[in-house]
């Protein structure tokens, strides 16, 4: 967040990085930068894989379990702080290169929660809002505007009771909703399943993203659960808004089939592609995430040309794997989450390549969050056609969503 406009030529004045919590009770790491003309800016950083393949963790068994961040934001405080004191936070690209040659000490979080701070202090020192720096410094987005969002309403797979297969049901506002009318619909169906579940006493828990885990019997219960309570609204389904869900197709394969609960003997690959052929046309899902194995290319392909007016999104793809499912053809559209690069810079390389690819982009959040709102003004800076912060409820996802708002307020003031 930023607390003060600064001036042109600011140097930055100190940084202290301090352990705090994500969403989860997890150790995540929060780093402050001040410049010297009296500008601060705070970044954090959080991690939804194994905390030891992102953290440097402390390994005392005695505090969070050892996956504690002390050593790390010692090393942060007093050897990497001192070589960047002086330095022009705008110099984004050289300091990201020096954060890159101490990856051994800071890990991917390390190094990321530094450089996000330098992004928001070369902001803050060039009299800019962050989203509008990013899309002035690198040129990615031909027009600031806010993203659609795809808005989790229901959750199954790991992160629920485990009686949907389906790890994510979704709702996208059509094109004739702007952001903050989409924000109202999701938030009132939201609101609406929930009272609708209590009164069927289907348990309407919520999972640690937040979204609804009712204890339903399938799949197609869900998306006729929305479907009622959309009906007690003034939303009309595939007017106002289409569905879109996240298989997690990975999590379902076992002994060369797709195990789905709701059919005991699975899914076959070529039968799979059936089954989302005929949940497409029953349902009207505009986008479709994570629908097959990594070994299942040909069938991903093999979607693109069958269901045309259906996104195909693929994940967090890695950045050594982009170029391979560019030249592939296998999804329209990619995931991509911050926290998956160890600076700024190789984030905006990122995107620059799937832009040039041809592939839109998703900026999503972690499984685990914190309440940093930077990747809505990532979001609009580079021009992501779309956002996935998760459902409308809970303060590290509605932290996200009311940036937006205020972005959004911005753009039209600035019109």
């Amino acid at each position: 967040m930023l607390f003060l406009w600064g001036n042109p030529m600011a140097k930055i004045q100190g940084i202290w990085a301090r352990e705090i919590i994500n969403s989860s009770g997890k150790p995540a790491i929060e780093c402050t930068l001040w410049l010297d003309n009296g500008g601060i800016v705070a970044s954090e950083v959080t991690t939804d894989e194994e905390i030891n393949n992102f953290f440097p963790t402390d390994h005392d068994q005695n505090k969070f379990q050892g996956d504690g961040l002390q050593s790390l934001c010692g090393f942060i405080n007093s050897q990497l702080a001192p070589s960047l004191v002086g330095q022009d936070p705008t110099n984004q690209e050289n300091i990201d290169i020096f954060l890159n040659s101490n990856i051994k000490q800071l890990k991917r979080g390390g190094s990321l929660v530094v450089s996000q701070a330098v992004l928001k202090a070369g902001a803050l020192t060039s009299q800019l809002p962050t989203y509008a720096y990013i899309q002035k410094k690198y040129q990615l987005a031909p027009q600031l505007k806010i993203p659609a969002a795809i808005y989790t309403i229901i959750g199954g797979g790991e992160f629920s009771t485990h009686n949907l297969d389906i790890q994510e049901f979704q709702i996208i506002a059509a094109t004739h909703l702007d952001f903050p009318q989409s924000l109202s619909m999701a938030s009132t169906i939201f609101s609406q399943l929930q009272k609708i579940l209590s009164a069927k006493k289907a348990v309407p828990a919520v999972n640690s993203m937040g979204a609804l885990t009712p204890n339903l019997y399938g799949n197609n219960d869900a998306f006729e659960l929305i479907l009622e309570a959309v009906k007690t609204t003034q939303y009309v389904h595939s007017q106002d808004f289409f569905f879109g869900v996240n298989v997690m197709a990975g999590n379902l394969f076992s002994n060369g089939k797709y195990q789905f609960k709701e059919r005991q003997e699975g899914y076959l690959p070529d039968e799979l592609l059936i089954y989302y052929r005929k949940i497409q046309e029953t349902y009207q899902i505009l986008c479709l995430q994570n629908p097959f194995t990594d070994n299942d290319k040909k069938l991903a392909t093999a979607m693109m040309t069958e269901m045309g007016q259906i996104m195909k999104i693929g994940g967090e793809i890695a950045p050594a794997h982009i170029h391979k499912i560019i030249d592939q053809k296998i999804y329209n559209i990619v995931i991509v989450k911050p926290n998956l690069f160890s600076t700024i810079s190789d984030l905006i390389k990122h995107v620059q390549t799937l832009k040039n690819g041809g592939l839109a982009t998703i900026i999503a959040q972690s499984f685990y969050e914190t309440n940093d709102d930077l990747p809505a003004d990532i979001s609009v800076g580079v021009g992501a056609e779309y956002v996935q912060f998760g459902p409308t409820n809970r303060g590290e996802r509605v932290a996200k969503y009311n940036r937006l708002l205020v972005i959004n307020d911005e753009l039209k003031r600035a019109k």
